[in-house]
């Protein structure tokens, strides 16, 4: 299979004023490898976007840098969009060596439809993608994952039912058995209803709150009440000594 080919140069354009080159419909990119220094590239936007959406980011590109006679194999390794319109404004390219292996997140892709779901359960997909090794040449572009033998609630389609080429490329997930999909019930919503007191319960427990409460306030209450009418003798014996102290 022929890689498609990718043609760049260098760009001594940095920072914000690579302003200019978007305008001028120009991608600003950076090629990088192992034991080799980063470079800073442009090409044409309409290029790029054409490749990318052939290979993404698991397929082999070779890119030709303007002035040097060997093209390049590189993976697409970092994409930046604008968050707002989603058009590419920067890109890395790794530079792979294509007799060493390089590990890759492969994107895993759904397809036909879970006999599960009419029956009113829930598709839930837990993995988007699986890392894997393997030489750049051996990639895979993605894991398709069919869906249509799930015909039952808890049904699932796990890591080793994946399809690949095991003598070529490594799954790097440790646990096998992890589920790729699975259909799950939907959730119910349980309600919370507050427990229903007997009306005999309800007037039991509203006299003892109110019994409580006149008791404190009679317990509050007396020791005022105690201490008026140790005031009260209190007076009423000075007077007393007083009538006595005349006669």
């Amino acid at each position: 299979m022929v890689n498609p080919q990718l043609n760049t140069e260098s760009r001594k354009i940095f920072g914000r004023k690579v302003k200019t080159l978007r305008q001028q419909d120009l991608l600003p990119a950076t090629v990088y490898g192992k034991e080799l220094k980063s470079e800073s590239l442009a090409m044409e936007q309409k290029s790029f976007n054409s490749i990318y959406e052939q290979v993404g980011e698991t397929g082999l590109i070779d890119l030709n840098i303007k002035g040097e006679k060997k093209t390049r194999p590189v993976l697409v390794h970092n994409l930046q969009r604008h968050p707002v319109t989603n058009k590419p404004l920067h890109v890395e390219f790794h530079q792979v060596d294509l007799t060493k292996k390089v590990t890759v997140n492969i994107p895993v892709e759904i397809t036909g439809e879970a006999p599960a779901v009419g029956k009113g359960g829930v598709l839930v997909t837990l993995l988007n993608e699986v890392e894997v090794e393997a030489l750049p040449s051996d990639l895979p572009e993605k894991f398709e994952v069919d869906i249509s033998g799930l015909k039952e609630l808890g049904q699932s389609i796990l890591v080793k039912d994946l399809k690949y080429d095991a003598k070529k490329i490594k799954i790097l997930i440790e646990d096998l058995e992890s589920p790729v999909v699975q259909v799950e019930e939907p959730a119910k919503e349980e309600e919370k209803e507050a427990p229903v007191a007997v009306e005999g319960e309800e007037a039991a427990e509203a006299e003892t709150k109110e019994g409580k409460e006149e008791k404190k306030a009679e317990e509050k209450k007396q020791p005022e009440e105690d201490k008026k009418e140790d005031s009260a003798k209190a007076t009423e014996g000075k007077q007393k000594k007083g009538k006595e102290g005349k006669k």
